[in-house]
């Protein structure tokens, strides 16, 4: 017991509880995405009139944990001409995001493993790193169709940062903080979809985008290139990125709970029931678009976003910021 005191003394206790936390968000990633990827393949089979994954576990349910011990098995194969430093870096990257968003948001009223009152603006950020990842992967595999995919990556997420930033805005000028937490505690009267349903509307589609998710999906297009900016990655580079897709879902939907859906909010049952509960909500709207949605063109897709998304979310700003002046 002395030990122990010894060491929180020497490290400090607020040290010792952002290593816990930490340690936490590295467990609810994994779990998270296994629980995706059997969650879209249940999903997807039921759509189409079919099972999905029955054999291993009850429905299939471990299905995922043997898919992730056959990555783990498989040999890393790199091939010759691949820009090496950037080949290799690029699924490390792309997995930064990923832990540092789940710091910051709020689960619960005292599940948070750090409030930081510029809370949304250090996911903004660190989240141009994905695109940074599929950039350095695509240009580093020395692949045509790996560095249209990366390409294209970019492009989207340019276009469709833009209407997601506006659209949050608006919800920051009502709420005047950038804390997550002061954004969720706004909403215990009333939810943001009730007084912001346009950039609710505008932030969900501009996050689907975000996350190259259908109908969306033209960096990872399988009937055009193959897989995209991932086609040359093997074993766990490749479930590097599959990891990071799905916890970018969950991290889209979280905060669109967060802004809009009251967060923890709700009655009778536990805060975090109703944080997971919404989060969950939208995930398994996401994966009804992949079964709902045909994948638009490349210039329809950057249209929707310059033409539509863009002007609607800066209108909405805009009279935002005029009656809360009036």
């Amino acid at each position: 017991m002395k030990t122990i005191n010894n060491i929180i003394e020497l490290v400090g206790w607020e040290a010792i509880k952002l290593l816990i936390g930490l340690i936490g968000v590295l467990v609810v990633v994994v779990v998270n995405a296994l629980v995706l990827t059997w969650a879209e393949r249940k999903v997807s089979g039921h759509m189409q009139r079919r099972i999905g994954p029955k054999e291993v576990g009850p429905c299939g349910m471990l299905q995922p944990i043997a898919d992730t011990i056959k990555l783990i098995a498989k040999e890393l194969l790199t091939p010759q001409n691949v820009e090496r430093p950037l080949y290799f870096l690029a699924p490390v990257i792309v997995f930064i995001p990923v832990m540092v968003s789940f710091v910051v948001i709020p689960f619960d009223a005292y599940l948070q493993v750090k409030d930081i009152n510029v809370g949304i603006l250090v996911i903004l950020a660190f989240s141009s790193l994905s695109v940074l990842s599929i950039l350095l992967a695509g240009w580093g595999s020395n692949n045509k169709y790996s560095l249209i995919g990366s390409v294209r990556s970019v492009a989207q997420n340019i276009a469709y940062e833009i209407p997601l930033l506006l659209a949050l805005l608006a919800v920051v000028l009502m709420t005047n903080s950038l804390s997550l937490r002061d954004i969720v505690e706004s909403q215990k009267g009333l939810w943001y979809i009730v007084s912001q349903p346009i950039a609710f509307l505008v932030f969900f589609i501009a996050g689907v985008a975000e996350t190259n998710r259908t109908p969306f999906d033209l960096p990872e297009a399988e009937s055009e290139l193959v897989a995209g900016f991932h086609t040359e990655y093997s074993g766990m580079r490749f479930a590097l990125f599959f990891l990071a897709e799905y916890t970018n879902i969950f991290i889209i939907c979280a905060i669109t709970t967060t802004f809009f859906l009251g967060g923890y909010h709700g009655p009778i049952l536990p805060g975090f029931v109703w944080f997971f509960g919404k989060t969950y909500l939208l995930v398994f709207v996401i994966l009804w678009f992949r079964w709902t949605f045909p994948r638009v063109r490349f210039d329809q897709l950057l249209n929707f976003s310059w033409k539509l998304l863009i002007p609607v979310s800066l209108l909405n700003l805009i009279v935002t910021g005029g009656i809360l002046k009036l």
